[in-house]
């Protein structure tokens, strides 16, 4: 049933008439927003009030016909849902009413307690802008809308066309009473589970009048202008912009909003609508493409997707820039809208970026980190590698190089030496002056759980620390690094590598409790009895896997990963005679390799590929053969033979192809072409199998036909919702780069879980590059550069110890080597669609974006917006009508 007079009073604020073309009806959001909260006798009160006249309950009375005690009493109410302003001034509370938005439903949506109740009342916040979004397409100069984005005051210091309006500081310096509440529009979010996870608890501050209204009415809490600056300073830390309600007169507001670009309502108008001069400031970016290294920190930050990452290095046939409508002179309608603007965020040009970025399975700005260590700051180098994958020294001994195998450089001679240029830079995080502990984004109280700490969980424990939860890692071995120490041999990745960068997590916080096997010693049911709100469980494929062969289970055969792990823990220590690794992956290498440390005379491989097919790197092969150890191509494992129940030889049948004509992998024998060759110990490196043990015993957990863990694709999210897998639980055996990349991806997640109203998927950035088209670039100007190298290591030295006898770049090496690097991509700008925030600028490390002054609109008052719309609409119809004659007379006298 309709309340009658509360239509009434949405009418009011409103500033129409039931009746009336423009009226409110039932079905409207400013209706919507006041039913559940305001009574028909609020109403009545409600509709004595003037618009930003305040008056006293005295004078409301009055008019409306009751008590001065029960009106107040019932304006007190009216001002403590939202419904109307209450100030005290000369010691008398006066009230009044102010428009919609910003205004009334932002103060509603701050009601805590009512927005929990009733739901509606953030539906009909959100709806209302989807209302008046498309009325204002096209109608609004710069400088005129509701809202206005405001420049991060850093990011125009030494801007000499400036105006102190655009200043955070001119407007906190100026006011002397402050208050902070919860961001209304994220508030709004969470109330309809569409939260994206980006801080919203204490996040807005108000100024002045409206500090006292939120302190009176308990929605925001007093602070003072020193808190108000750290306030500021924590929300630019944590990717958020600045814009204030903007129809309070030239250089003047009444509240500083720290937004998003994913739940903002305000600046949706640019997102979804497509028409962001209604929100703008004065600014746009400029970036310097001779300076821009394509790290992408901008482009993941900017509110509004007005940057991409592009490219750089000249082309044979030019890119073609599509030419755009814009609402200043083009009818804007629906099908110029984005409503998918918060998924559907592209970090990427249409003509493809850096290929280094694109391959690299975390993402790194690889070009970015090779200009920062080439200028000597490698704290930085470190900052930009970590923003993406926390282990820079692991990865620079035991990264599969996806990024140089794609370099553009080796189109002119040899790939960039990547992967020894982030080993330097990792090697200076041992040195105090250069190390990096990244610093806390804020505090949470849910504790989160991670199950298995190898590469993905270390990972995941790493990003949710930075955001400020406790975390607990719990490990089945009594040493931590998962396959980075069980499965890889320490003269390629030594201990202390491994330990130096864990200990980073433990400066911020985490927890370790090893020697617990997580489904015997303690379940997960008991851990969330414990209070633990997520887990993420990546628990590696540690266990090896046989091939069902006759004779496999003889004393003297082990799987490959078995036989690391011993190893590595010290429980194998010693292997006589030949010795047969049957496999030709990197793993079947570290194996072969580590028999020779350990004692066995002779080390044979065989393996199905011929060497060119080889899954083994090129440079993990060399360093095998060098050390002496044998390597047989296209032989396939037929039985291994025993005598006694001991190995005496493996009998190997003839491999002729590998592969199918569809790349499948399909082995095709010559079973008359076989051999047998005499072993003493045979290890079977042909891949990795998981080990669930009864940590999925009694839980929704399911497994695929391969036996990981089935998951979302892209939260990770299990069957059982306060689970998150990751790393070889998830996909299987990868290399550690990939396992790191999921780690990070697994915190995004459980950040977003654990805090309910959050959306997993909505405003998170889908991490899809594409590569340039390398068959359209001019590289005729480039000079051929020899690739540095690392010293050559003796194998016959190598072999005899189990240290890393591999050398790191000196700092002359590393400079020639970053001088090769073509620096591929850059960051483009869509001046269009940029509202000048400069968030892109505070997060650039090389001083390549800038805000340029495009406009120079202050704000007007409220009662100056219609005039000046009206004169703007006008004269956009003319234009949209002169476009439409031109376009028209132009098609008619085309030339064929």
């Amino acid at each position: 049933m309709v309340k009658e007079k509360v239509l009434d009073l949405a009418n009011k604020i409103s500033r129409t008439k039931r009746g009336k073309k423009d009226a409110i009806t039932p079905e409207r959001p400013e209706y919507k927003i006041l039913e559940p909260v305001v009574t028909e006798e609020m109403a009545e009160v409600g509709l004595c009030l003037e618009f930003r006249k305040p008056l006293s309950a005295k004078e409301v009375a009055d008019a409306c016909g009751k008590s001065e005690e029960k009106t107040h009493e019932l304006l007190l109410e009216l001002a403590d849902c939202g419904a109307a302003f209450v100030n005290e001034v000369d010691g008398v509370d006066k009230f009044w009413i102010d428009i919609w938005v910003p205004g009334h439903m932002e103060m509603m949506a701050n009601h805590r307690e009512n927005v929990r109740k009733y739901p509606q009342i953030a539906e009909a916040f959100d709806e209302y802008g989807k209302v008046k979004g498309p009325q204002g397409a096209g109608i609004f100069p710069v400088g005129i809308g509701p809202m206005r984005v405001i420049p991060i005051e850093e990011s125009i210091q030494g801007e000499t066309r400036r105006a102190s309006y655009e200043e955070v500081s001119k407007y906190l310096n100026e006011n002397d009473v402050f208050s902070v509440s919860d961001c209304s529009c994220r508030t709004s979010r969470e109330a309809m589970g569409e939260g994206c996870g980006h801080l919203k608890e204490e996040m807005c501050i108000q100024l002045g009048h409206a500090a006292e209204y939120y302190i009176r009415t308990g929605r925001g809490r007093e602070i003072t202008r020193e808190e108000a600056f750290e306030i500021i300073d924590k929300a630019e830390k944590n990717g958020l912009m600045h814009s204030i309600p903007n129809l309070d007169g030239p250089g003047k507001t009444h509240a500083i909003c720290n937004c998003c670009g994913c739940s903002c309502f305000a600046l949706r108008i640019a997102g979804m609508f497509n028409n962001p001069d209604m929100i703008r400031s004065n600014y746009v970016s400029k970036v310097d493409k001779e300076k821009c290294v394509a790290c992408g920190e901008c482009i993941e930050n900017c509110p509004t997707n007005a940057l991409k990452l592009g490219q750089k290095v000249c082309t044979k046939t030019p890119l073609e820039e599509k030419e755009r409508p814009l609402p200043y002179d083009t009818e804007w309608g629906s099908d110029k809208w984005n409503p998918d603007y918060r998924t559907n965020k592209e970090l990427v040009v249409e003509s493809g970026t850096s290929p280094c970025k694109t391959e690299c399975p975390a993402h790194i700005g690889i070009q970015g980190y090779i200009k920062l260590a080439a200028q000597g700051e490698y704290s930085k180098a470190l900052e930009l590698i970590k923003e993406e994958n926390p282990f820079p020294a692991v990865c620079g001994r035991v990264c599969p190089r996806k990024c140089e195998s794609e370099c553009t450089r080796s189109d002119i001679d040899d790939p960039v030496a990547i992967d020894d240029i982030k080993k330097f830079i990792a090697e200076q995080e041992l040195k105090s002056e250069y190390r990096y502990v990244p610093r806390k984004k804020g505090e949470h109280t849910e504790k989160i759980a991670v199950v298995g700490a190898g590469p993905a969980g270390l990972s995941c424990a790493y990003y949710l620390a930075v955001q400020g939860y406790p975390v607990t890692v719990y490990e089945k071995e009594e040493i931590l690094g998962g396959m980075l120490t069980l499965g890889i041999p320490s003269y390629r990745l030594g201990r202390n590598v491994v330990n130096a960068e864990i200990d980073i997590l433990r400066e911020l916080g985490v927890k370790f409790k090893t020697g617990v096997e997580v489904g015997k010693d303690i379940t997960i049911k008991q851990l969330r009895n414990q209070r633990y709100k997520a887990f993420y469980v990546a628990i590696g494929a540690k266990a090896g896997r046989k091939l069902g062969l006759e004779g496999e289970n003889a004393e003297g055969v082990d799987t490959g990963v078995d036989f690391l792990r011993k190893v590595n823990l010290g429980k194998e220590k010693e292997i006589k005679g030949s010795t047969v690794v049957i496999g030709g992956g990197n793993v079947a290498i570290d194996v072969a390799r580590t028999a020779t440390r350990i004692g066995a005379s002779k080390v044979d491989m065989f393996c199905l590929e011929n060497r060119s097919e080889m899954p083994a790197l090129e440079e993990e092969v060399d360093e095998a053969l060098s050390e002496g150890i044998n390597i047989n191509n296209s032989w396939g494992p037929k039985r291994i033979v025993t005598k006694n129940g001991r190995v005496t030889g493996v009998e190997f049948k003839k491999c002729i192809s590998v592969f199918d004509k569809q790349g499948n992998f399909n082995p095709k024998f010559d079973d008359k072409d076989t051999k047998v060759v005499e072993a003493d110990n045979v290890l079977i490196s042909v891949g990795q199998q998981m080990d669930w043990g009864g940590l999925t015993k009694d839980s929704g957990i399911q497994l695929n036909p391969n036996n990981t863990i089935k998951a979302d694709a892209t939260t990770y999210q299990t069957d059982e919702p306060d689970v998150f897998a990751g790393g070889d639980a998830l996909t299987g055996p990868k290399f550690a780069i990939d396992a790191i990349a999921l780690g990070k991806e697994g915190a995004i997640s459980i950040h977003r879980y654990v805090h309910p109203g959050q959306s997993l998927t909505i405003g998170r950035a889908k991490k899809e590059y594409r590569a340039l088209d390398k068959e359209n670039l001019d590289l005729a100007g480039y000079d051929r550069l020899p690739r540095q190298r690392s010293l050559h290591v003796d194998g016959n030295k190598a072999k005899e110890t189990f240290e890393d006898l591999r050398s790191t770049f000196t700092e002359e090496q590393l400079l020639s080597e970053a001088e090769r690097c073509l620096d591929c991509g850059a960051t483009y700008v869509d001046e269009f669609m940029c509202v000048g925030c400069g968030s892109c600028v505070t997060r650039c490390k090389f001083d390549a974006i800038s805000l340029e002054r495009k406009y120079d609109e202050n704000t007007v008052e409220f009662e100056q917006v219609k005039p000046r719309v009206v004169k703007y609409a006008l004269k956009r119809k003319v234009r949209i009508k002169g476009k439409d004659m031109k376009n028209f007379f132009g098609g008619m006298f085309k030339k064929d």
